[in-house]
């Protein structure tokens, strides 16, 4: 294998989700100087699932129009929005319209939605792109994916963006109630570090890193040692194979090397090796461990985080975000595509989800907040519960890719509607109805 491709996929995947990513780690130093301030979260969440019209659009024209659209085309697209879109917020992301009497921070919101789409789209097109390499470079095309988390959250964590400092500070009570002789308690006030660097570089970083994206998708096009590593014996014709029509046809495997030969066709899904049970069970645990991941559980972190202290918190966030590489880089050495084993791994993912949950709901009094060892427990809770999952969507991404270009294609679709379903899910109980109670990082009296 090209240690080259290697790079270029893990680079390529990298831009699926930086944008978005960056712009949550972000938050901290964007919320206080716009007029929406804490409310931005949840106007961000709704305009994330709004601009999933993007993987809609490419799910449909793919079901009724297959080969009408140029896949290549649309990545360069949508990698060129991104870039811009980012780039762009450097410069506006302060600004205010006034609209009905009240200022809002429209250029924020319309350039997050254009972001938001590109990366729901990327979704879509970039996992059946990779269906142009050797399935061993699917593995690392999600570690770029799981890298898009880590890196702006190390950037983030250099610039000092949501790190809080416990300082001291008096209450006179005798000034407050009129009392001689009153009493002056001490307490803990938790105040937020001045950034290392403007919200403004930062945005810059991340167009850069749109730029990186969109160099190593141009060299796993036009690159030749990335030309050789394309399976094209296994296959009837390659991704972009040109007919005298010059029309995309449909990639499937000629050969699978996990169905023994003459295995009947069990369904006419992809080459037909599991049946349309297994395909629906496979799908289902997509939906789960997507919305699980990337919505329900992340909702309430700073929730199941933030009472055992901010350092708790910090290193919930920083090495939850790289245990998705980890798990995928697991997967590339040991890659078991047990449908059994991926179950078995759901179930405990899910179980230690249902830990950080109830902690959540517990805040700001979880279990055993005022000892060392709760923040060590929710810390571990979170490495496991991504570790495990992240696992299980490589899996499933590396069944789906020997299945053919249509079932990569479905796989983005799911995986943007497990989203939606956890964000649907979620959104009510945060923002709406105030279910949660924020902890304290400084102080917590339970």
């Amino acid at each position: 294998m090209s240690l080259l491709t290697h790079l270029l996929a893990c680079l390529f995947g990298m831009g699926s989700w930086v944008s978005i990513n960056g712009l949550w780690v972000e938050l901290p130093l964007i919320v206080p100087q716009i007029p929406e301030a804490w409310y931005l979260p949840s106007y961000l969440s709704v305009i994330i699932q709004m601009a999933n019209i993007g993987p809609l659009f490419v799910t449909l024209m793919h079901r009724f129009r297959p080969g009408a659209l140029n896949e290549t085309a649309v990545i360069y697209v949508i990698i060129g929005l991104g870039t811009v879109a980012t780039f762009l917020l450097g410069f506006f992301w302060k600004e205010t319209v006034v609209v009905a009497g009240v200022a809002r921070s429209v250029p924020l919101l319309v350039l997050t939605f254009f972001l938001a789409a590109v990366d729901c789209t990327s979704s879509v097109t970039f996992l059946p792109f990779m269906m142009r390499l050797k399935s061993q470079y699917l593995t690392t095309y999600y570690i770029g994916e799981g890298v898009s988390g880590l890196l702006p959250s190390l950037v983030a964590l250099i610039q000092g963006a949501g790190v809080v400092h416990c300082i001291n500070s008096t209450q006179a009570v005798n000034y407050t109630l009129n009392i001689p002789n009153g009493s002056v308690t001490s307490d803990l006030q938790a105040q937020y570090q001045p950034a290392n660097f403007s919200t403004e570089v930062f945005f810059f970083f991340l167009s850069a890193m749109m730029l990186v994206c969109l160099g190593a998708f141009l060299l796993l096009n036009y690159h030749p040692s990335v030309a050789r590593e394309q399976p094209n014996s296994r296959y009837t014709n390659g991704v972009k194979q040109k007919t005298k029509n010059r029309e995309l046809v449909e990639q499937k495997p000629m050969m699978d090397p996990y169905r023994p030969e003459n295995q009947k066709s069990r369904s006419s899904f992809g080459t037909g090796s599991y049946s349309w049970m297994e395909v629906f069970y496979i799908f289902g645990i997509l939906v789960w461990v997507n919305a699980l991941s990337n919505t329900v559980l992340p909702s309430v972190q700073s929730y199941s985080c933030m009472p055992y202290g901010n350092n708790a918190y910090h290193l919930s966030a920083s090495l939850a975000a790289l245990s998705n590489p980890v798990a995928c880089f697991i997967a590339m050495f040991l890659p078991i595509r047990s449908l059994l084993f991926m179950g078995a791994l759901t179930v405990i993912g899910t179980g230690v989800g249902v830990y950080i949950m109830i902690m959540a709901v517990l805040s700001p009094c979880p279990l055993l907040v005022n000892d060392t060892s709760g923040g060590v427990i929710i810390v571990l809770a979170w490495v496991l519960f991504i570790l495990t999952l992240s696992y299980v969507k490589v899996i499933i991404g590396m069944i789906l890719r020997d299945e053919g270009h249509s079932a990569l294609v479905w796989c983005g679709a799911v995986v943007q509607l497990g989203s939606l379903l956890g964000a649907v899910t979620m959104f009510p109980l945060v923002s709406v109805y105030d279910y949660f109670s924020s902890g304290d990082p400084c102080n917590t009296k339970c």
